[in-house]
């Protein structure tokens, strides 16, 4: 069985065989002739899948170590459990990784190999539920717990001071009365959703339904705040990036694509060189999977180099013009005229402030009559980009 090492091996060898492809046509100064391109497109499929499969294996690895040493007084859930931890490891490490009792939990009769190996049910149930889509902001942005206040105070420099003047030993400048500061502020916005399910599925499955509920209204919650944090209109609910506001990014930090239905490589690169250098150490790329399917074929039209890059180092990122990039389902992906299709920016100067950490509440005896127990999930956040010139806001341009 394939181990994530070399999984992630595979993937850095797509990427290069990709760039082959790309360096090739750079050499002979054209561009992908039509059987290039299916073959790039081909290996640039696979990757994709690539990428999945390796996160998909190392969610697996992690929800294994943190199944160790758990305690239950159901026998049955504790051989569930360390059939599972079993299988994850089969599934990452192969035969050869098993220890004799995660062996022993997979062993279902006396094959002269020594058992065969069955999948517990739940993994069964697991193989058929469609991938989660991506919610990378937060990670990237910076994050406020409120415990003494029901709002954040955001202070902005909206006036700054004028250079500093050359002078005397003994002179001290001219007066300087332009500085002003401001301030925004976020207020935590509720966000709660309620489930209920029967007592005879919770028994029926050890409690694993509710461990269901409860990992469900996490991710569609996260869904709930990334689809604000994208373009939220800041009413009750949070200002987003692709949400043209001067409390926010205004339209002065819009650049356009260079195209009516898609992107180019002149407008990427007027997008980067409209951020300032400083900014660039922590700078990301932020765009819709269909928009980084068209990026990867453009080239910068000085240098005829393609500005899509791939990582051939397996700690190494893909990059765009020489800039890391994510990828968001929620980033705006309708390429036509004057509408938004990407951002470059610091992703740091989102904030996000929450007044109430997610949390679900067990209802026992309300639909008790009906046989249920209810689950509601509530949280409290606001969120905004607190300083403009650290984005940049691409933009279809208008036909």
């Amino acid at each position: 069985m394939t181990s994530i090492r070399e999984l992630k091996a595979k993937r850095t060898k797509l990427g290069a065989d990709a760039k082959a492809i790309m360096d090739e046509a750079t050499k002979a100064e054209r561009s992908m002739t039509g059987e290039e391109n299916t073959r790039f497109d081909k290996l640039m499929d696979e990757r994709d899948e690539m990428d999945a499969t390796i996160e998909r294996a190392e969610r697996l690895l992690d929800d294994d170590r943190h199944s160790i040493g758990d305690d239950t007084d159901d026998n049955r859930g504790a051989d569930q459990g360390k059939a599972m931890a079993a299988l994850r490891a089969y599934f990452i490490g192969g035969r050869g990784s098993l220890t004799a009792e995660q062996s022993r939990a997979l062993n279902a009769g006396n094959d002269p190999e020594g058992g065969y190996l069955l999948p517990p049910m739940q993994w069964i149930q697991e193989l058929i539920k469609a991938v989660d889509d991506a919610v990378p902001l937060r990670g990237l942005a910076t994050v406020h717990q409120l415990t003494m206040a029901d709002s954040l105070g955001v202070p902005t420099l909206d006036t700054d001071l004028s250079d500093a003047e050359w002078t005397s030993e003994i002179g001290t400048g001219s007066q300087d009365d332009g500085l002003r500061v401001g301030k925004r502020a976020l207020s935590p916005n509720p966000v709660a959703k309620r489930v209920k399910i029967s007592r005879k599925l919770l028994r029926l499955t050890a409690g694993k339904a509710e461990d269901l509920v409860r990992e469900r209204l996490a991710y569609k919650f996260s869904v709930t705040q990334e689809k604000a944090f994208m373009t939220g209109n800041g009413n009750k609910q949070p200002l987003g990036l692709f949400t043209a506001s001067a409390d926010g990014i205004p339209t002065s930090r819009d650049v356009a694509t260079g195209s009516a239905t898609g992107f180019t490589g002149d407008g990427l690169i007027d997008a980067k060189y409209a951020l300032k250098a400083a900014y660039w150490p922590n700078a990301r790329w932020l765009f819709h999977r269909d928009g980084i399917k068209g990026i990867r074929k453009l080239k910068a039209p000085v240098a005829e180099q393609y500005v899509w890059q791939p990582g051939l180092a397996t700690d190494r990122p893909d990059t765009i013009l020489d800039a890391p990039y994510v990828v968001s389902e929620f980033v705006p992906n309708t390429f036509t005229d004057g509408l938004y299709a990407g951002m470059f920016g610091d992703f740091k100067h989102y904030w996000i402030a929450e007044g109430l950490n997610f949390e679900v509440q067990r209802l026992i005896e309300l639909y008790a009559e009906n046989n249920q127990i209810g689950f509601i999930g509530r949280q409290e956040a606001d969120a905004m980009p607190v300083l403009a010139e650290a984005f940049v806001r691409i933009k279809c341009a208008t036909s």
